[in-house]
């Protein structure tokens, strides 16, 4: 009988062990691989149909006319004071272009369709330039772009097929002659989309704009950073470096990885009912937001600052116990700078979060529709979420690719606080 090598059975039996878990090793890298792969499709896709939606609302479709000037009802000779210009007939010049435009045009229906080619915006950009320039009053042929109604732009952008019925692309087989015939002479351009970046809020698309909403989200995140950061970081370091051990530090432990957790929502309950009904706070204001954006990101900054402090090695605090530091100079001069960095991350990433929260700012009431720009965090505003909300459920086909853009700045601004969490990291980051 033959013997068996015992040596020989173990090296295979090794060689057997290595194959497997190499094996395994090439399969858990695939399956990695291809979750990475499924990941960066769907954020592909993502970016491809936001962009794709939202690129074409950087331009707007306006319109070229020649406007008699002499016909605001307006004396040259008079000092054309801005209470002066603003009684001026705006619409009739408008409309009149409209008319030596297509002079067939007669009937009442059919004036009124060639009327609404223009947006009610236009008068207003009309108005605007007048009084920006007095010296234009008397001039019987001023050529002015007026911005076009949002049918009309989404034709122009080819949202709407002209070769459908006039159900489905919204303007009539007359509007659509009128259209064709003013690109024919070259009077239909589609200019950079200033209003959208400067603009508030309207009801009309084409006049819609997110300003006021950055704004609004602006002074809240403002609110929320002097006074989530200082209370965050404060509780921190009592929190780990002062506190003793007992079942009370315990139990504000718990509580705060349970506030983490909690739904935004129901902190927009709570500021409703503290700052709003309590307080008496304004409805619908940045310092209100702010509030309530703090009580949930309070949560997350403390505990990403106990991280950083616990992070900290201990033989940085017995050194500096060791030379004479009392506790207080170990934690502020030792212990906090070597910390910041990440106290900084965990804060930027906590307001990046409260930045593209909805759910709680709709509960005080920044659902409402503000246009003006609000000057301070105590005037009626909204923010970039909600606006993005409102948009999106606006049955106007203009307001999809608004809705697009207004995502694409918002994604802008997240990008922009993380860019500011690296640079304030590496700016702060210290090796020991």
């Amino acid at each position: 009988m033959s013997k068996v090598n015992p040596e020989a059975s173990l090296r295979d039996r090794v060689k057997e062990g290595l194959a497997r878990r190499y094996r395994r090793e090439r399969y858990f890298r695939i399956a990695g691989f291809g979750a990475l792969s499924v990941g960066l499709l769907f954020l592909g896709f993502f970016f491809f149909t936001i962009i794709s939606n939202g690129h074409s609302a950087l331009r707007q479709t306006h319109i070229r006319l020649d406007v008699d000037l002499t016909a605001l009802g307006l004396r040259v000779d008079a000092e054309l004071t801005p209470e002066v210009l603003a009684t001026a007939n705006y619409v009739g010049v408008v409309r009149d272009s409209l008319r030596e435009l297509f002079p067939e045009v007669s009937s009442r229906a059919d004036l009124r369709e060639l009327f609404a080619l223009v947006s009610s915006g236009g008068t207003f950009e009309l108005r605007q330039r007048i009084e920006a320039e007095p010296s234009l009053v008397g001039l019987d042929a001023a050529t002015f772009w007026l911005i076009a109604d949002d049918d009309v732009d989404m034709l122009i952008k080819g949202h709407f097929d002209r070769d459908s019925s006039a159900q489905e692309r919204r303007v009539s087989d007359n509007q659509l002659a009128w259209i064709e015939a003013l690109e024919a002479h070259d009077r239909i351009e589609l200019q950079f989309n200033r209003r959208f970046f400067l603009g508030g809020d309207s009801r009309d698309p084409e006049l819609s704009g997110v300003w006021s909403a950055t704004v609004g989200s602006f002074f809240m995140l403002l609110v929320t950073l002097v006074l989530s950061f200082p209370l965050g970081v404060g509780t921190a370091i009592y929190l780990e470096e002062f506190a003793t051990r007992n079942r009370w530090t315990d139990l504000i432990e718990v509580n705060i990885n349970n506030l983490a957790a909690v739904p935004s929502i129901v902190f927009g309950l709570l500021g409703l009912a503290l700052f709003i009904n309590l307080f008496g706070l304004p409805r619908s204001a940045p310092l209100v937001g702010g509030l309530v954006l703090t009580l949930m990101t309070l949560p997350v900054i403390i505990i990403a600052a106990r991280a950083s402090l616990s992070a900290v090695p201990p033989s940085v605090r017995e050194a500096a116990l060791g030379v004479g530091a009392s506790k207080m100079q170990m934690v502020v001069h030792h212990v906090l700078p070597l910390a910041m960095p990440g106290m900084l991350t965990g804060t930027i990433i906590g307001m990046a979060r409260a930045l593209g929260e909805s759910a709680p700012l709709l509960m005080i009431g920044m659902v409402a529709f503000i246009v003006d720009i609000p000057g301070s965090p105590l005037d009626p505003a909204t923010a970039l979420p909600v606006q993005v909300y409102l948009w999106a459920d606006s049955p106007e086909r203009a307001f999809v690719e608004r809705t697009s853009a207004a995502i694409l700045v918002l994604l802008l601004f997240l990008l922009l606080m993380n860019s500011v969490a690296i640079l304030l990291r590496r700016r702060f980051e210290r090796n020991w």
